[in-house]
């Protein structure tokens, strides 16, 4: 069973300097991190607010540890300080009147002075903090801020953790020994673990499993990878940064072979066998830019056979640390209207990211043949 199991629903109408708003969330998790992700104004604050208690739903139930915290039929609505849980803000909000000693102290002021003055210390110890105990929140850098406040919310040893946006404003170093930071905290703290992001990297490095919310929604669900290889709709690949999105018309299916042949207005596909589509069915896919590959157009006889080559011209290239972003334009007559008159991306584009030492064994060739694997190609069940 779920340690947490939750069903919300709140709306927020319409007036004259916004426009209405409805949440409908259902969602179960484990202990562990559970990342909210998806574009800012989708609904994921609402959701940490809501379980916190900051927000009371319209409607719905919040289990934790088969404890309701909140039932609209039954009246039920346990205030913040009763629910047993941590909350870190996009802001960290310490006290600024207080040292970080003091902060960490007040979440549990009503313990023992020793189990409180043990506590602290350990949470200091932990976090790497006890240098910096007397220090008042101005006096710490972001980092330091961001541990402080992490320290605080489970100082009070809470059922359920809730984390929104933590790395926001933080540089590179400061991001990475947060995710170690986290990493530590899912393996020593057997608990749900809610952190809300838009930023996808962050999710693939953290979450156990994805919740993506869209419109106020949570559209799909299931592991990092599941959603990254299989989104379920158009618009969760867009929200994914995947840009190769195009539809296109079956030609050819063959249930033996194990085949479906896809035709864009600029290039056709090879993907397994489609049950319940027929021929002339329009669909959607997309591939991730990572997993399009660029081999020489004079390649070797002996190189093994790629699948479904496209030839390309390379139109443009930015470089970043490790990889290498490629705009191509496929080469070829267009067959039907363009796809993006269709809220699909044009068929004759294609992005493409490399590492740089595979661009580099390409040499300075700007035509060449662009592969796109059958296994990572995604067709979607309907349109979005």
């Amino acid at each position: 069973m779920a340690l947490l199991e939750l069903t919300l629903g709140k709306r927020f109408p319409s007036n004259g300097s916004s426009a209405g708003f409805e949440l409908d969330v259902t969602l179960q998790c484990e202990a562990g991190v559970t990342v909210l992700f998806g574009a800012s104004g989708s609904g994921k604050t609402l959701t940490l607010e809501s379980l916190a208690g900051f927000l009371r739903p319209d409607r719905g139930r919040i289990l934790l540890n088969n404890e309701i915290l909140f039932d609209a039929d039954s009246g039920v609505c346990f205030p913040p300080q009763r629910r047993g849980l941590g909350y870190v803000f996009q802001n960290y909000a310490l006290f600024p009147h207080m040292t970080l000693e003091q902060n960490l102290a007040f979440g549990i002021s009503r313990l023992p002075s020793l189990e409180r003055h043990r506590r602290v210390r350990e949470m200091m110890d932990l976090f790497a903090l006890s240098p910096l105990a007397s220090r008042k929140p101005h006096e710490l850098s972001g980092g330091e801020k961001q541990r402080a406040s992490i320290a605080r919310a489970l100082i009070t040893e809470p059922r359920l953790l809730l984390l929104d946006e933590p790395v926001r404003g933080l540089d590179f170093a400061l991001r990475s020994d947060f995710y170690e930071v986290i990493r530590n905290i899912r393996q020593k703290y057997q608990i749900p673990i809610l952190l809300v992001t838009h930023d996808v990297h962050e999710g693939f490095l953290l979450a156990s499993r994805m919740a993506v919310f869209e419109a106020g929604r949570i559209v799909q669900t299931g592991t990092p990878e599941e959603i990254f290889l299989r989104p379920r709709s158009p618009s969760v690949a867009r929200l994914l940064g995947i840009t190769n999105i195009f539809f296109g018309t079956v030609e050819e299916l063959d249930p033996m072979a194990d085949l479906t042949r896809i035709r864009t207005s600029h290039f056709s596909v090879t993907v397994p066998y489609l049950p319940g589509r027929l021929r002339g069915d329009t669909v959607w896919f997309c591939i991730p830019q990572e997993h399009i590959s660029l081999h020489p157009s004079n390649g070797a006889k002996d190189e093994p056979a790629k699948e479904n080559l496209v030839p390309v011209e390379v139109t443009d290239e930015i470089a970043d640390r490790n990889t290498v972003h490629l705009s191509l334009r496929v080469h070829g007559p267009s067959s039907a209207p363009d796809g993006s008159q269709e809220g699909g991306n044009d068929s004759s584009r294609l992005a493409c990211e490399l590492s740089k030492l595979s661009y580099k064994k390409l040499g300075c060739q700007k035509t060449c043949l662009a592969s796109l694997p059958k296994s990572f190609i995604h067709v979607f069940g309907n349109p979005a």
